[in-house]
């Protein structure tokens, strides 16, 4: 029992030194009230062309099946928060998460450098790091974790710091102190139901994603359905709608990682500098951004498809 003590709280004291907003872990096993919501959310095609979605269901919703004889689902929440955003007001608009760094990079690194710490401070332990790469439901692991409940816009929100963060796990072969999960408190609130542009957030806690901004902008390959011409509220890559009105985000602060700084021109660029955008400045300042997952094309087509 004291080791398990003693192991947990090397571990949560090590995120903290590795910039981590908050470190929670739960024992890794099968996810049993996600297993027919996810399954209800893929039989209604709300997952649109993200066939990947699909696949591997049995290791989405059990991280045994990922990672063998694993015992610890850690996660942890990395603040993105940034301190400025863009300048012109007129300007077709960039979801904050990707102004700087692409976030797979940053966090990929300092989950190397927390498993080799674990390995070298408590024993050989197997386990593996996951950034949004893999068959993991991240924000039910957080929430089972206690680091914040799932809202009524599906992110996850946390009373003290909103919602602006990445999520991360290491998946271990390790027993440690279990952490409980926090209670809900979106209340009678219903302001991202409400601001949603594209009415994707079908009712409480249930988004269809093939109808969000962000799946138009970045996951879909296509052309850009007419029907939603007018609607995109300016918005050129991803959306922070429902989580700029969500009454938690007051509590944001900026992030303290250099990596998440935007290229200096991208703040500063008005709304005739990105739509007259040329290969070169978008190679310049997106040169390691997770905005070169829709390449030049793509971000041409979704700066066009806003024109009137």
């Amino acid at each position: 029992m004291k080791s398990l003590t003693k192991h947990t709280q090397l571990i949560k004291t090590e995120a903290k030194r590795l910039g981590f907003l908050s470190c929670g872990i739960s024992r890794a096993g099968f996810l049993e009230e996600e297993a027919p919501r996810l399954e209800k959310w893929l039989n209604k095609n709300m997952h649109g062309e993200m066939s990947y979605m699909e696949n591997y269901f049995d290791k989405r919703l059990d991280p045994t099946k990922l990672v063998e004889g694993s015992k610890s689902v850690i996660s942890l929440l990395l603040n993105y928060y940034p301190e400025h955003k863009q300048v012109d007001g007129e300007a077709p608009k960039i979801s904050k998460y990707a102004y700087g760094t692409d976030y797979h990079f940053v966090i990929k690194d300092k989950l190397k450098v927390f498993l080799n710490f674990i390995n070298d401070e408590i024993g050989e332990v197997n386990g593996r790091a996951f950034v949004d790469s893999a068959p993991v439901l991240d924000k039910a692991w957080a929430a089972k974790s206690g680091l914040g409940w799932v809202g009524k816009n599906s992110n996850l929100i946390t009373r003290q710091v909103g919602s602006f963060y990445f999520i991360a796990e290491l998946i271990v072969d390790l027993e440690l102190e279990y952490d409980a999960p926090t209670t809900d408190h979106c209340g009678t609130c219903t302001k991202c139901i409400d601001a949603c542009p594209t009415q994707a957030i079908k009712e409480p806690y249930v988004v269809d994603g093939s109808k969000c901004i962000s799946y138009f902008t970045i996951e879909l390959k296509d052309q850009i359905p007419t029907e939603f011409k007018g609607q995109f509220d300016n918005w050129m890559f991803g959306c922070d709608v429902c989580q700029d009105v969500c009454p938690w985000n007051r509590f944001s602060k900026g992030h303290n990682e250099p990596l998440f700084n935007p290229h200096p021109e991208l703040l500063t660029m008005s709304k005739r500098d990105w739509e007259e955008i040329t290969q070169e400045v978008f190679s310049k300042i997106f040169k390691k951004s997770a905005v070169k997952r829709t390449k030049f094309s793509g971000l041409k087509r979704n700066i066009d498809f806003l024109k009137s």
